[in-house]
Parts: structure tokens; C-alpha cells; sequence
């Protein structure tokens, strides 16, 4: 989570409340396009597969098709599809779903047993589809009973506590002219890009830190709408209740956050969103879930979702409704990520169907990534992680239970944490922040530990922490904050700066990154004090582990040539895409060429950080809409969300799914090089996380090994590729169903070793283009002339040996300018055609 203080020009509403009846109708048709699941196909509904298509409801027990009548009611009453009420059937989960009307109301269950055509879309209107064992569906009322015909009063819909037989089943009947639910649109055109195979080199970009699941942080009162509702757009951007109040000049965090204590803006919301989602405002919903999908479309393809709370800002703020204890907080986000997937998936059509999945290992994500989705890494930042906080000095959890507490997040699939964010906890020092905010951190950790951050003027020639002297004698200001929260004592006083945090690296925190090497973990160093950072990384070194990340720019100049140095991964603070190329520019020159550079980006969207601003000389060099996106594979125009229609030209990174159009305005900025490097960002992340779990770092093997039937060098035939990687270690690249290692020969001389993988996921072929490996006393340089006593000819410059027995794998050579130029194994399947095997050893890259 990051704070950002500097006043910053407001971008103006981009559509005024004027015509707003006619954008409203352009957006109806609009949407209609842009919805993710197409309309019912020929083949019978499934629970699923109904979603977003347009029915008709029929009783199974007379026959008739559900009306809405003037009263409100429903009767199943029309002899036709066409002469009952059309329902668009928009999922709210896996399976439920709002029935969508052609007046925009859904049928509602009310008091013991009724139902009613209702306005107000909630619980009351959900509805979950379930197949019937007879046939047809029943339909079940989210908050009890069973919609059901009653034939005793002509047909009437009710929905009684419990019913069986064919009075509860329905059949959804094709039908027109339904109404179109309101959405927000994507704007993007074209198929997003798929990988090779699942196991090969990925392709697109990370955002190593974003908090999209955050609604519920700080007491549940501070963040503004949310990333999905059930219910819909209408429902999930929507202000503050305390917004509202006096023209939004009540919105006191927000006007602070944004260095503005009297600050106004328009607190509609949902369709017209005149003055938020804003690239500097901080406190409103900046994530919502077709934002993300038009940042997928645009070649996002990780990203990393740390679930965040700070309970010491939790009992300062006196709004909250629930609790301000941060590990609840972080369960309820836990299950709030799982229930977007399923949510997601209900929009495109079934369980796995979405376009983002939740991985909890390398592997995972690779498969998830070259099928064409987004990868969701869980993570954690926490003022007090694990509720580890430090009240006196002393620690608030003990060893045991700190290690309790992180086994339970791995086990619920978390992969990363920062041991330290904003105060001093159990674990380490906090390097704090700058401006205003640096006042709020202080006070807080006033709160968190009965004391204030006791800053000393760093040694000569030290990095500093962030901490700003001039900030803080603002008096009037730290001392209401202190009466806010009911606290009293001397404020404290500093030298002059530049000044450090002297707490370093606890024994609870070397314990916590021991465990979280023990299991593989990712160890966010951001956020950490000068003193604490550099003893976890000397802690790291000495352990040589490459599980170290920097997420979002909150550590010093000292730190990126020593991650790089292990093998670990930076993604710098996304802001404004000159700032970030200038920062690209100073990592590459610390990049380690031992492993793949690539660079991610930290968004920090919804997490108190701001986002880019529009770029100021963009007016010689804009973004010019449309563009394809950075990976080339979808054309994306201006996105729209109700009536407002967002231009990255005029307002920044308002909103997540304006970083599309930021990874353009790089191109424009930066050129070629940072796209190329962007869009390794995720094939460098995987590569990390895969040495932080185990699998040992690319580079040429030691001994090329021995040749033969079922082995070559290092390689198995049949061995899955996951297996491969894990004994053998990280290949030199990974192309096309292929894993490519350098070699070193017995002479010195280097070569390459290559296995190909079949649709199963399994070696079909091993080759080698190292000179010690023989066959028949032949190897790579021999004379081709000498290939015919050993092996028969199949086509061009392909030889194969006979097989020892049938079903057996095969030796292949193959011939190039009169010499040998590969060696191969290859089971019975591959060595049907010469084409066919020809084809294959060019995946393995050798010629």
C-alpha cells in the first residue's frame, strides 16, 4: 500500500448531465455487444450456460408461460414463448441468477410465500438453478423457499417454503427482445494471446502489486464501491455514505490523502461517474472486475493480489463497520477472491470458463497463463502481519503462533508477504513515509506501539528512510490527530536529517523468513527500514534464496543489483509511464545476466497509491485510439463505462482499465526495448518463483552425461516436464513443447540437449548436440557417409536405427553438409513420417 500527498490537478468530468437520456440508449446498445457469454446456443440450457441469454419461463405442470401482470404478480398464463415476459438471465454466482425483466424488475420472493416484480436488485431477487431429476429446472429462492405455479389460483408464481413435483419445474424457452443488463464495456476486439503449449515460455506482463479485494479493509467504512457485486455495476460503483454529505465535502480521508482538506466532488456513482475513479483520488473503487478483464484483453497476464489491512489506521478512523482485526480481514478477502472467480466464471459461461484463476504455484500459472488467462498470486500486506503487532516493545504473538498463523495462509493458497508496511511490528522497523501522510504513519505508530518512531540521523554516506522533517511541525495537525484517537504526551523531537529507523530485523522476524524459505515463499522487502531491509537481505544471501521481491519502488538505491544479484524480481511503482521508463532504464543496468531480465510493475490501485496522471507532452505524441495492445493480439479503442467515455491523453490511469492504454503510452516514451521487456515480466516472475520452490537456476550442466535408448545427458524419456524441470533444473529456454539446456562436454566445449514434449505433457523425444555421445561409434561431426552401415534413410538428412523391439524407442541421426549434426531418441509414436520427426526436432532446435 502506497501514499501518495502531493496536490494533483483534478481531471474534469468528461460528460456532462446533459443528453444523458441519449448516451444511456447508445450504452444499452453498446453493452449488448460487449457482454463476455453470447446468447443461448441451439442445444438444451444448462444452469450455466444460461447465463446472459434471453428465456421465457414455462411451468412443466400446465404447460403456460410466465406473465408479469400490472399488480406486480406473475401468472403462468401465455399459450406462447413470445406472449410471456422474456427474462435476461444475469448471474449473480455459479448457477444463481437475477431474472431480468423487460421493465427492469426481477421477480422478488415476498413474505411467507409470495412473489413480485421488484426494482430493488438483491438476495430477495436471487435466484439458483438447479437441474431437475424429472427434467427442467427448479428455481430456488437465495434466501429460502421454491418458485413454484400454484394451479389453485389460476396459475399464480409462489415461491413456498418447500414444494416437489411439476408445479416446481420450469422450462426456459429461447425468446427476444429482452432488456439489457447495465455493464460496464471492455472495448477491446480480438482474441487474447494464447502460449505455445502449457509448458512453454510465457508471454505478457505482471502487476507485482495490487489490492483489488480491499473493500472491507480499515474498518469496512473507508473504501468507496467495490471490484463486483452480485447485483451488478449499479450496485458495485457506488460512493461513500459519508460522501455524500455536503457536496462530498465530508469525504475528509479522501480530501486529506489527497493533500485537499476542502475538497468536493459528485458522489452519483454509477452511470455517470463524473468525478471518480480518478488517477489521484484514493479512497474510491479503482479495480472493478471488467476494468481488469480489459487490462487482461490488453496483455496483462499475473497479477499479484495482496490482501491488505492496517488495524492501527482501523482504530483511529472513526467510521468502521466490522472489525479491526487484520487477520479476519484477511480471511474475509481470501474468500472474497474465491467467490470473484466463481463469479467471473458464471459471466462466461461454467466452472474454469473465466478468464482469471487463482494459482498457488509456478506450474499452475504457467498452464493457466498459456491458456490464454490471467494468473491471480495471492499475497499479504499488513501493518501488523499476523497479528504480530508490538504494543511496549514486546511482541503481541509468540513464535508458535506466528508460524500457525503463516502455515493456515499458505495452506488458503497465500504465496508472498511483506514482514513489515507502515509501523514498527514484532518483526522489524518501518522505513514510514513522506508528507502529510508520514504525520498519519507516525501517529499511528504511536497507537500500534505506545511510542513514536524513534528516528536518529543516519551514518555517513547510509541510505535514508522516508521519513520528512518538514511535515511534522505541523502541530496543530499531529496534535488533533492524537486527541482524535485519545492520546496524550510530548510530540517528539528529531535531528536534523536525513534520518533512519535504528530498529532492525528481530529474531521473530529472521524466524518468520526462515519459514517462509522453508515453504517457498515470496519475501516482499518493501516497506522494510534501511536498518531491517539490509539484514534480511544479508539473511537471504547467506541462505542464497532467490524468493525476493520489490513490488512497488518502497526500498532504496542499494536494493535492485542485490535482488537481482539472487535471482529475485522487481516490478517499480506503475505512476506516469515517463517516470516508470526513467526507473525501467536504471534496473537494466543492474539486471544479472545469469538469469531472464524482465520488469513488472507495481499498480498499487485501490491501496492508497495514485495512479499515473496524464502525461504532459502528450499532446505532440498521444495515444491515438484505436491501438493494439502490446502483445499485438487485440485492438482496443477508448473505454466506456456507462456515460463515461475515458481518455488516458486527458486523465491518466483513472481507472485499471486504462493501464492498456499506459502500456501504449510506454511505447511511446520508452519504444521497443520496454515492451519487449514488459512483456518478459511474467516469464522473469515465474522463473523466480520457480528457484524460490526448489528448482535449481539455469546455466550450462556440468557433465553432458551418457547417451542412450531411454536417456540422453540429463533427460528421461516419458519424464513429464514438470519432473524434468525439478530434478534437472531451469532450461536455457523453453520454446514450443521443448526444453533446450546447455551442456558442458568432458573437453570443455558446450552443447545442447533438448527435450520435446507430446500433447500429454511427457518427453517424446531427447536430442543432443554434444560430440561425446555416440551411437555405434558415430557422434555429432562424424562423416555423414558412414550413417548408412548403422541406420536406414527415411528422408533428407534423417537416419533411424532399428528398434530392439516393437513399440521401442528409436535412435535417430541426423545430417547436415556431409557431418552429423544431432543424435536423438524418440518413442514409437513420433516415428511415424519423416515430416512428422522432422517437425519435432525442430522444436528440440536442433539442425
Amino acid at each position: 500500500m502506497r501514499s501518495s500527498m502531493g496536490e494533483k490537478g483534478r481531471v474534469a468530468a468528461c460528460r456532462s448531465r446533459a443528453g444523458l437520456a441519449g448516451a444511456l440508449a447508445t450504452l444499452v446498445a453498446l453493452v449488448a455487444l460487449a457482454l463476455p457469454v453470447a446468447a443461448p446456443a441451439a442445444d438444451p440450457p444448462t444452469r450455466y450456460s444460461l447465463v446472459h441469454g434471453c428465456y421465457a419461463l414455462q411451468s412443466v405442470a400446465n404447460g403456460r408461460y410466465v406473465v408479469r401482470r400490472p399488480d406486480a404478480s406473475y401468472r403462468a398464463e401465455a399459450t406462447t414463448a413470445a406472449g410471456g415476459e422474456a427474462f435476461r438471465m444475469q448471474a449473480t454466482a455459479l448457477g444463481r441468477y437475477l431474472l431480468y425483466g423487460r421493465d427492469q424488475t426481477v421477480p422478488t420472493r415476498s413474505g411467507a410465500s409470495g412473489v413480485i416484480a421488484s426494482g430493488d436488485l438483491g438476495p430477495a431477487g436471487d435466484w439458483r438453478v438447479q437441474p431437475a431429476a424429472e427434467g427442467g429446472f427448479r428455481i430456488e429462492a437465495l434466501n429460502g423457499g421454491v418458485l413454484a405455479v400454484d394451479e389453485g389460483s389460476g396459475g399464480a408464481l409462489i415461491a413456498p417454503p418447500s414444494i416437489a413435483g411439476d408445479a416446481a419445474r420450469f422450462r426456459f424457452v429461447a425468446a427476444g427482445n429482452c432488456a439489457i443488463f447495465p455493464e460496464a464495456e471492455v472495448n477491446a476486439t480480438g482474441t487474447p494471446a494464447r502460449g505455445s503449449s502449457p509448458d512453454a515460455d510465457v508471454r505478457g506482463l505482471i502487476d507485482t502489486h495490487n489490492h483489488p479485494i480491499n473493500f472491507n479493509f480499515i474498518g469496512g467504512a473507508v473504501h468507496c464501491g467495490r471490484i463486483w457485486s452480485p447485483y451488478g455495476v449499479q450496485k458495485a460503483l457506488v460512493d461513500c455514505p459519508d460522501h455524500a454529505l455536503v457536496g462530498g465535502g465530508a469525504a475528509l480521508l479522501e480530501n486529506f490523502l489527497g493533500g485537499n482538506p476542502i475538497g468536493f466532488h459528485d458522489a452519483a456513482g454509477w452511470p455517470t461517474l463524473k468525478d471518480w475513479p480518478r488517477h489521484d483520488s484514493l479512497t474510491h473503487e479503482g479495480a472493478y472486475w471488467r476494468w481488469i478483464e480489459r487490462a487482461w484483453r490488453g496483455g496483462l497476464r499475473i497479477m499479484v493480489v495482496d490482501l491488505v489491512d492496517n488495524g492501527v489506521l482501523c482504530r483511529i478512523w472513526p467510521l468502521k463497520n466490522r472489525s479491526c482485526d487484520e487477520m479476519q480481514t484477511i480471511h474475509e478477502q481470501l474468500r472474497y477472491t474465491e467467490q470473484l472467480q466463481d463469479y467471473v466464471d458464471a459471466q462466461f459461461g461454467g466452472p474454469g470458463k473465466g478468464f482469471l484463476r487463482i494459482v498457488k504455484s509456478p506450474d499452475a500459472a504457467r498452464r493457466v497463463i498459456n491458456d490464454g488467462k490471467l494468473a491471480i498470486v495471492l499475497g499479504m500486506e499488513n501493518s501488523e502481519a499476523f497479528n504480530c503487532s508490538l504494543p511496549n516493545d514486546t511482541s503481541a504473538c509468540t513464535p508458535q503462533q506466528m508460524e500457525q498463523r503463516l502455515d493456515e495462509m499458505y495452506r488458503l493458497g497465500v504465496r508472498s508477504a511483506f514482514p513489515v508496511h507502515k509501523f514498527d511490528n514484532a518483526f522489524g522497523g518501518t522505513t514510514g513515509d513522506g508528507g502529510l501522510t508520514g504525520v498519519l504513519t507516525n501517529v499511528g505508530n504511536m497507537v500500534g506501539t505506545s511510542h513514536f518512531l524513534r528516528l536518529q540521523r543516519c551514518e555517513a554516506g547510509h541510505q535514508h528512510d522516508r521519513y520528512d522533517l518538514e511535515a511534522f511541525p505541523r502541530i496543530d495537525l499531529v496534535t488533533q490527530l492524537l486527541t482524535l484517537v485519545g492520546l496524550h504526551g510530548a510530540l517528539p523531537v528529531y535531528p536534523a536529517g536525513p534520518l533512519c529507523n535504528p530498529r532492525g530485523l528481530s529474531e521473530l522476524g529472521k524466524r518468520l523468513i526462515e519459514r517462509m524459505i522453508a515453504k517457498g515463499m515470496m519475501v516482499e522487502v518493501d516497506h522494510m527500514s534501511i536498518k531491517t531491509r539490509d539484514e534480511a537481505l544479508k539473511l537471504l544471501e547467506r541462505r542464497k534464496y532467490p524468493g525476493v521481491l520489490s513490488s512497488h519502488s518502497w526500498s532504496d538505491a542499494t536494493t535492485p543489483k542485490r535482488i537481482y544479484k539472487l535471482g529475485g524480481f522487481i516490478g517499480p511503482y506503475a505512476g506516469g509511464s515517463k517516470g516508470f521508463a526513467e526507473e525501467w532504464r536504471t534496473l537494466r543496468k543492474q539486471r544479472d545476466p545469469r538469469f531472464l531480465f524482465g520488469v513488472g510493475y507495481g499498480a498499487d490501485i485501490n491501496g492508497f497509491g495514485a495512479q499515473g496522471g496524464p502525461r504532459g507532452d502528450n499532446a505532440e505524441n498521444p495515444v491515438r485510439y484505436p491501438f493494439r495492445s502490446i502483445d499485438g493480439a487485440v485492438t482496443l479503442d477508448r473505454n466506456r463505462t456507462g456515460t463515461r467515455v475515458f481518455d488516458i491523453n486527458k486523465e491518466g490511469v483513472a481507472q485499471y482499465g486504462l493501464y492498456p492504454d499506459w502500456y501504449e503510452d510506454l511505447r511511446k516514451v520508452a519504444g521497443q526495448p520496454i515492451v519487449d521487456d514488459l512483456l518478459r515480466g511474467a516469464e522473469a516472475y515465474l522463473e523466480t518463483w520457480e528457484r524460490a520452490t526448489g528448482v535449481p537456476a539455469p546455466g550450462c550442466k556440468v557433465d553432458a552425461g551418457l547417451f542412450g535408448r531411454s536417456q540422453v545427458g540429463p533427460l528421461r524419456l516419458g519424464e513429464p516436464a514438470t519432473a524434468l524441470l525439478r530434478r534437472v533444473g531451469q532450461p536455457a529456454s523453453r520454446p514450443t513443447r521443448a526444453y533446450r539446456y546447455c551442456v558442458t562436454e568432458r573437453d570443455g566445449r558446450q552443447a545442447t540437449v533438448a527435450a520435446v514434449f507430446g500433447d500429454d505433457g511427457r518427453t517424446i523425444l531427447m536430442a543432443t548436440t554434444a560430440r561425446q555421445h555416440r551411437v555405434a561409434g558415430l557422434r555429432v561431426g562424424s562423416p555423414a557417409r558412414r550413417v548408412g552401415r548403422v541406420a536406414k534413410r527415411i528422408g533428407r538428412g534423417l537416419w533411424i536405427r532399428r528398434a530392439r523391439s516393437a513399440g521401442a524407442p528409436r535412435v535417430v541421426l541426423q545430417t547436415r553438409g556431409g557431418r552429423i549434426s544431432a543424435l536423438a531418441v524418440v518413442t514409437a509414436g513420433t516415428q511415424a513420417r519423416a515430416s512428422s520427426l522432422r517437425r519435432t526436432l525442430r522444436l528440440a532446435g536442433v539442425r
